[in-house]
């Protein structure tokens, strides 16, 4: 599959519902688990995602859609209250920091409303290596964060954010070259 290859699904298959069965298990098994218990959280972490480097944090209140189409690199940190909605791939690099109550949503809807519930699209979402998103961010579906980058606090990300760059607003809007 391609980077920005948009994926197709139908709501409501006994497919889905088998895989939300397996993610609801284990997502109540972490945000369940006890805070000192980290060996605990990260095992938890490693049977949910599809690939996890070295070092994860995750903090409490985590939710995803399917679990296995996250794949994070080493010393991956998640704030209080994530949210990825993970219909296609998230990838997330090496060293990244994810801010407390921020969303991440590869998911969306038809523009239409006939028949809107029945089914959805989802475009993979891209962060690579050494990126800071700060608390409240939303990312949406398609998107790509270069290296190094950083999202301001509350910001809203529609569109590819280039490498070494300071994007805030909503709209997210370049600020700065770092």
């Amino acid at each position: 599959m391609s980077e920005k290859t948009k994926v197709v699904y139908e709501r409501g298959t006994e497919e889905l519902r088998m895989k939300a069965q397996r993610v609801y298990r284990l997502v109540q098994a972490f945000n369940n688990s006890a805070a000192e218990d980290s060996r605990k959280r990260v095992e938890i972490i490693r049977e949910l995602f599809g690939t996890v480097g070295e070092n994860p944090s995750v903090e409490h209140n985590f939710h995803c859609d399917l679990g296995y189409n996250i794949h994070v690199g080493d010393n991956f940190y998640a704030g209080y209250n994530c949210t990825i909605l993970d219909m296609a791939e998230v990838r997330i690099g090496h060293n990244c920091m994810i801010g407390p109550n921020v969303g991440i949503y590869t998911a969306g809807h038809a523009i239409e409303p006939k028949d809107r519930y029945k089914s959805g699209f989802a475009i993979p979402i891209i962060i690579g290596n050494d990126v800071w998103i700060g608390g409240s961010c939303v990312i949406l579906p398609g998107v790509t964060i270069g290296d190094n980058s950083i999202v301001a606090a509350g910001s809203v990300v529609t569109k590819d954010v280039p490498a070494n760059t300071i994007v805030a607003g909503n709209p997210a809007k370049p600020i700065k070259t770092i």
